[in-house]
Formats: structure tokens, C-alpha cells, sequence
């Protein structure tokens, strides 16, 4: 929060605050033993005008779930079966095939 526009971003986010519990986005719970908290952070961003001039301010909450669990697994063999149906339906395009 140390920016020259700190009067803005808390406002927005604190708007953003409220518009999360009015809609009922998450509820407030106890954490479970043996488990941990998924990270969150907030990203701000400014909306210009057409002349340069700041239009409005945005906050947004983005929670930080792109870390892998355990080290040292290759996640990306999930893919492969995607990949392969890809290919194959790329191959019946060119090749004007039909797959059953």
C-alpha cells in the first residue's frame, strides 16, 4: 500500500470488501487441522482516459493457487490425453477423416 494514490486503493478496497460479502462470495469458516490457507493478494489497477487522465481505480482479490503441492512432479502429464485428442481431430480436419 505505499503508493501516492493509498486514499483510492483503500477505498476501492474496501468497496471491493463489500461487494465480496454481498454477494456472498465466500464465508468465514474455521481451517481444518493438518491444512493450510491458500494465499491471496490484491492487484490494483488504474483506468485511463482517452487524454491521460485517471478515470477510476480498481482493486481486485486474486488468490495464489499456481503453486504446485509437491516438488518434483511433472503436472503437465495431466495434459497429455488433451494434447493427443488435439492432434487427432487436427489430423481428421487436413486429412478429411471421421472420428467416431
Amino acid at each position: 500500500m505505499m503508493s501516492r494514490d493509498i486514499s483510492f486503493r483503500k477505498k476501492t478496497v474496501n468497496d471491493e470488501m463489500d461487494s465480496l460479502l454481498y454477494n456472498n462470495t465466500w464465508v468465514i469458516v474455521d481451517l481444518p487441522p493438518n491444512s493450510k490457507a491458500i494465499r491471496c493478494k490484491w492487484v490494483f489497477i488504474r483506468k485511463y482516459n482517452n487524454d491521460g487522465s485517471i478515470q477510476t481505480f480498481q482493486a481486485r482479490l486474486v488468490v495464489k493457487g499456481f503453486r504446485p503441492k509437491k516438488k518434483r512432479i511433472n503436472y503437465f502429464d495431466t495434459y497429455a490425453l488433451i494434447t493427443f485428442i488435439r492432434v487427432l481431430l487436427a489430423l481428421s480436419s487436413i486429412y478429411n477423416l471421421y472420428v467416431y
